[in-house]
């Protein structure tokens, strides 16, 4: 069977992992805001491949970040929601999917974003976590009312 060009790109992009984390349909061009969410660096322990702008079915592109060894905490997942809320987290185990679930952005955020107003108390030397009401437009300050929009969010995750 003579295959096509086309044919011929499809396929695994990088190579399969034994145990660890998938994280799949990240909006295209956020997956290095992803890793950095995560806090991974080249001094970390983590295996990690990361593909941007791959060609999707569901999205024009999307980003896959592969992680070996690790499972992500309920506030790295909610983290990723911020900036990619159709991206799905699977949990590999034995080379095959434990589990796949999708990440549900909350409608109150506590201590994961910084308030970009100096003034605002979440950012003195008072004992208060910052804490975030999740709109269409952003995320808007508790104590001062700021509002931190949707394509400036990265910016603010602590």
């Amino acid at each position: 069977m003579k295959t096509t060009g086309s044919q011929e790109n499809e396929g695994l992009l990088v190579r399969r992992i034994k145990n660890g984390t998938v994280i799949d349909h990240i909006d295209g061009g956020q997956a290095l805001n992803v890793v950095k969410i995560l806090g991974i660096t080249g001094t970390t322990q983590e295996a990690l491949s990361i593909a941007t702008n791959v060609p999707s079915h569901d999205m024009v592109r999307k980003d896959i970040v592969k992680l070996t060894n690790r499972e992500l905490s309920k506030e790295e997942v909610d983290r990723i929601a911020l900036i990619s809320p159709r991206a799905t987290i699977n949990i590999i185990r034995n080379f095959k999917v434990f589990e796949k679930k999708g990440v549900e952005i909350p409608t109150l955020i506590e201590g994961l974003v910084r308030c970009p107003n100096p003034g605002c108390i979440s950012n003195t030397n008072e004992p208060i976590t910052s804490k975030f009401e999740v709109l269409p437009k952003g995320l808007h300050c508790r104590y001062c009312d700021w509002v931190i929009t949707r394509d400036n969010i990265t910016g603010h995750i602590i």
